[in-house]
């Protein structure tokens, strides 16, 4: 018979056009350009934000180098020898005395050399007068810190060493008797430290003075060069004061763009600190990006292509469909059995799937069995962590009231034994707490008043503290402190956090002390403990909120203290913050929510059994 053209039949599907893909890449590669703005702008600015804070803390670290000998040269301008020594030059035996004190406080303040100059400039005393650069006998006239210091000011001032080729920076101060200026005494302080505290990191360091000139630097190279011309004036007080090895210091010449700079200002030394961290860092990251952008164009292209593809064998298929239409008669036997070959498999196939899903619940309900048992392993070493203070307690009020039995004072033995029946009833309401945390109940909060609080936990550990011989230094307000949480959540993180104090305590000489104070703020009430223990290390301070994480042995503890305290203080919706007093020692602050004064209703988890 014949077919029409139209007839689907017989009409070819129409091929994919390539040529339409290439024109959509065309279109579509423009969208990479905001990508690479995007990325670079937001590495330049990860990087340029970390460099920050670095900058900070180098900064920080070397402005307290400098502000720890700036007040030396005055006090040491006030000691009776060093203005001994200057009116009397010719005193062999005061020359002598005032060098070995000028060594001697050297080596305790870490200064790199004290020395002590008459009107003229010259030295007569140095603490280095027994090495072979001794500034004894050398003249510094031509400092101009000398000349500062002879007019009453506290001089400052950076240069090379002339006689010790050492980089250095210079504090004088005038020696005065009465109104008398008598001469000037240097301190100078070795800059050298302050490069080691670089480390081998992409980014580099460069400190310049007023001038321009590198001073400080992690390239060697850079060292002595000058980041900007000088002028005729900056040129001639260079050749005048003689700061550095060059009296023209040789530019220093960065390639454009190669590097991306933070600067940081420091007013009184008039010196410039600056990151500089290669750009192929971010350079790197872009590349990177681009070429997930590039591939992800590409690999969005193939898809369109390929679904072109499917839909090509798709229309194909069609017109196979619709020529072998009249063979269907012909092949319904041979189809028949080919459906019921194929729904066989689909049966095993099933069979097979719900076999599969069978052994999913069983494993499912051997991981819940598994995670149950965690949970009670979790518990149960919690649950001996809490009661050892309670059971200590109840340990020592049975000893006292044996003692007491003996010398027969039975009112005596009497209150102990109530003191025994609170602690067990606190015990039990230790385990209820215990189990209600860890099934995450969420209680109503109520007002607890945070000194009887405290009070309590500190008559548990006083037996402790009184046989450690720590003193306890109390600055809490008279009127109370109304916080809002349980109060048994409350006195178990305040006993666990003073026995965790007297731990670190036992590994100190004496004396041992312990600061308590609190004080109610904007957000609520802050309380701080702080003793004079070893403090926490780098790796404590990181590590100390994770369960069994400790630094004791097994017999002195799970690990679980601080853990426990944290998570107990963001349930009350507070705070625990650990740090390093910076006097020594550890320092714990507890930041909760205030509440109204008054009494509330016990909660479920904290009343009696």
């Amino acid at each position: 018979m014949n077919r029409s053209p139209t007839d689907p039949s017989t009409a070819r599907p129409r091929r994919p056009r390539w040529r339409s893909l290439a024109l959509l890449a065309l279109l579509l590669a423009p969208l990479l350009w905001p990508l690479q703005l995007f990325v670079e702008r937001y590495y330049s600015h990860e990087l340029l934000e970390q460099n920050r804070q670095t900058l900070d803390l180098y900064t920080a670290n070397l402005l307290g180098t400098l502000r720890r000998f700036e007040v030396m040269p005055p006090l040491l301008g006030d000691l009776p020898l060093l203005r001994a020594a200057l009116l009397n030059p010719q005193d062999a035996q005061g020359i002598d005395q005032a060098n070995r004190l000028l060594g001697e406080i050297r080596q305790q303040t870490g200064a790199d050399v004290i020395y002590l100059m008459n009107p003229e400039g010259l030295a007569l005393v140095a603490s280095n007068w027994d090495q072979a650069d001794s500034f004894v006998g050398r003249n510094f006239a031509f400092r101009p810190y000398y000349r500062e210091a002879m007019q009453g000011r506290l001089a400052r001032f950076f240069g090379l060493g002339t006689t010790s080729g050492k980089r250095g920076y210079y504090f004088a101060s005038a020696v005065r008797d009465g109104e008398r200026i008598l001469g000037a005494l240097v301190v100078k302080v070795d800059l050298d430290y302050a490069e080691t505290l670089w480390g081998k990191t992409p980014e580099q360091l460069m400190v310049t003075d007023a001038n321009g000139v590198v001073i400080l630097t992690s390239r060697p190279e850079w060292r002595f060069r000058a980041s900007r011309p000088l002028d005729i004036a900056e040129r001639a007080a260079i050749v005048d004061t003689q700061p550095y090895p060059e009296q023209a210091p040789t530019p220093l010449r960065l390639r454009p763009g190669a590097w991306l700079t933070l600067d940081r200002q420091l007013p009184e030394t008039g010196w410039t600190v600056s990151i500089l961290a290669p750009r192929e860092l971010v350079d790197r990251q872009v590349r990177t990006a681009m070429a997930i952008g590039g591939g992800a164009l590409l690999v969005l292209i193939l898809l369109l292509g390929l679904m072109m593809l499917r839909r090509r064998h798709y229309l194909e298929r069609i017109a196979l469909d619709a020529r072998a239409r009249h063979q269907l008669e012909q092949r319904v036997l041979e189809r028949t059995r080919d459906l019921e070959a194929l729904n066989s498999r689909l049966k095993e196939e099933v069979l097979e799937r719900e076999q599969a899903q069978q052994e999913l619940v069983r494993a499912q309900d051997e991981l819940l069995q598994a995670g149950k048992l965690s949970v009670l392993g979790t518990m149960s070493a919690s649950i001996s962590h809490e009661l050892n203070q309670p059971l200590g307690a109840i340990r020592s009020y049975a000893d006292n009231a044996g003692v007491l039995l003996d010398h027969g004072r039975v009112d005596d033995v009497r209150e102990n034994l109530t003191l025994i029946r609170e602690l067990t009833g606190r015990m039990a309401s230790i385990i209820t707490h215990l189990r209600a945390f860890a099934r995450r109940d969420r209680h109503a909060p109520e007002s607890v008043a945070l000194q009887p609080a405290l009070d309590d936990a500190l008559a548990l550990l006083a037996k402790r503290r009184r046989a450690m011989d720590v003193e306890l230094i109390r600055d809490l307000p008279e009127a109370t402190l109304w916080v809002q949480a349980g109060e048994t959540r409350l006195r178990q993180v305040l006993g666990n956090l003073l026995a965790n104090a007297l731990d670190a305590l036992g590994e100190k000489a004496q004396p041992r002390r312990l600061w308590l104070s609190a004080e109610r703020t904007a957000d609520g009430i802050e309380l701080t403990l702080r003793d004079n223990g070893p403090g926490f290390g780098p790796e404590a301070l990181a590590r100390a909120r994770e369960p069994f994480f400790t630094t004791k042995t097994s017999a002195q503890g799970l690990g679980l203290g601080l853990a426990i305290c944290d998570s107990l203080m963001r349930a009350l919706g507070g705070e625990l913050v650990l740090a390093n007093h910076p006097q020594g020692g550890a320092l714990i602050t507890l930041r909760m929510r205030a509440a109204i004064p008054g009494v509330t209703p016990q909660s479920p988890e904290d009343s009696p059994p």
